[in-house]
């Protein structure tokens, strides 16, 4: 079988955001799409990446085998240019293992004391950043699920919130321009910011020893796995575990309830209904904002030669290339008026439609199969409490100009907002 250097266009002049200056990451890949047809490759950084868009390449490429090409590496290599490599070294708990469904019972009550403690925040009325209100959200409901006591409310609160927010491993794909300078600092920020989790972690854990009969769910699940450890290890790896664990788990769900909050208040039709308590449509409404927000580059490390169909033939991807799509140009390209929000297209958590497209998975808000994200039943039961929730108490008004755009830079994840989204709320009397 050929390499696929000598049977595929190579996209000159185009680099990936972190290795090269890129006014708009996604219109980048976009502008190669259209040169060069649905497989491409891209020379970036000194390394290889293919890029498959069409029907055949993009079910080849949820097909691959783990062990052959690696998810799990193609995130680690992004995020460990943001994140110090002990926040991954010698994790016992990972995120994989966050979503039983006893603890996702426990999640969503801790979301609903998270909206109590909002409510109490927000007051009557004023005006709010809208991302930054869910980002809060988010950190409040993630620290009490896995944090340990004390540490969803007061300054151990306030002061896990700041160095998270330095902490964010989001930045590798969100601010990917900014790696550069995060690497010549020796990642000086984020270490710093490590040692505060590590210092309030320890102070919840004493707090944890001292009434050892509290289960605390992932928490105790967390102190059992270093249970026969020294005192010093046993406590950092407990940090590290919750570090790694709420690093990966909230940040791409609040900015998806940010865009979601975004459309609705731009749709007052599905609003008041959302508002009234219809879950389902607000689940629906969830998954049509995602689809939309999304930005996500998904990535396989070829960890050993793969035969890959692009649809035009079969190429051998040798070992070291990534195999890539990106789910903001199959989302809106794969039928006519996908570029519109229309939240009736989903049945629960099906497409509506997709058994008229070329291939049902051009079109995700998720991912597909054995590669879907585990927390997608969480995820949309969340959004949807939150949704019905926030806009059940209080009547927004969006204060933006223009409907709010995405990080130019950006490419993986949730969108993020490039600009401030403020929005002016009051309590509804109804």
């Amino acid at each position: 079988m050929p390499n696929p250097l000598d049977v595929l266009p190579v996209a000159d002049g185009v680099g990936l955001p972190w290795d090269v200056a890129v006014d708009d990451a996604v219109a980048a890949i976009a502008t190669a799409r259209e040169r060069c047809g649905d497989t491409f490759v891209v020379e970036s950084g000194g390394g290889q990446y293919l890029f498959t868009f069409s029907p055949t390449g993009v079910e080849s490429f949820y097909a691959l085998a783990e062990e052959a090409a690696s998810k799990g590496i193609a995130d680690f290599l992004m995020l460990r240019r943001k994140l110090p490599d002990e926040v991954f070294a010698g994790r016992r708990l990972l995120p994989s293992s966050l979503f039983r469904r006893d603890d996702v019972t426990s999640y969503l009550a801790n979301l609903d004391r998270a909206l109590d403690a909002t409510g109490v925040e927000l007051g009557e009325s004023g005006s709010v950043d809208l991302f930054a209100l869910t980002r809060r959200l988010g950190h409040r409901m993630g620290l009490a699920s896995w944090a340990g006591p004390g540490c969803a409310e007061g300054e151990a609160f306030e002061r896990l919130v700041r160095a998270f927010d330095v902490l964010d491993g989001s930045d590798a794909f969100v601010h990917p321009d900014a790696m550069a300078a995060v690497a010549a600092s020796g990642m000086r920020a984020e270490r710093a910011a490590l040692e505060d989790i590590s210092e309030v972690i320890e102070a919840s854990l004493r707090q944890y020893d001292s009434t050892p009969e509290v289960g605390l769910g992932l928490f105790s699940r967390i102190v059992d796995a270093w249970a026969s450890e020294p005192p010093d290890v046993r406590t950092r790896g407990i940090a590290m575990d919750v570090a790694l664990i709420h690093i990966a788990s909230m940040s791409n769900l609040m900015a998806a309830l940010g865009w979601a909050l975004v459309d609705l208040i731009v749709h007052p039709d599905q609003l008041r209904l959302v508002a009234g308590g219809d879950r389902d449509l607000a689940a629906s409404c969830a998954l049509e904002s995602t689809r939309l927000a999304q930005r996500s580059i998904m990535a396989r490390a070829v960890l050993e030669p793969v035969a890959f169909d692009t649809g035009a033939g079969v190429v051998d991807v040798p070992k070291g290339w990534t195999i890539a799509t990106l789910l903001p140009l199959l989302n809106t390209s794969a039928a006519a008026g996908l570029e519109e929000w229309n939240p009736s297209r989903w049945r629960r958590h099906r497409l509506v439609e997709a058994s008229t497209l070329p291939s049902p998975m051009l079109v995700t808000a998720f991912g597909h199969g054995k590669h879907s994200c585990p927390a997608q039943p969480f995820s949309l039961a969340a959004m949807a409490m939150a949704m019905t929730r926030l806009l059940g108490r209080y009547d927004m008004r969006p204060e933006w100009k223009e409907y709010p755009r995405p990080v130019p830079a950006q490419i993986g994840g949730v969108a993020r907002a490039a600009d401030p989204c403020p929005v002016a709320y009051r309590r509804r009397l109804d």
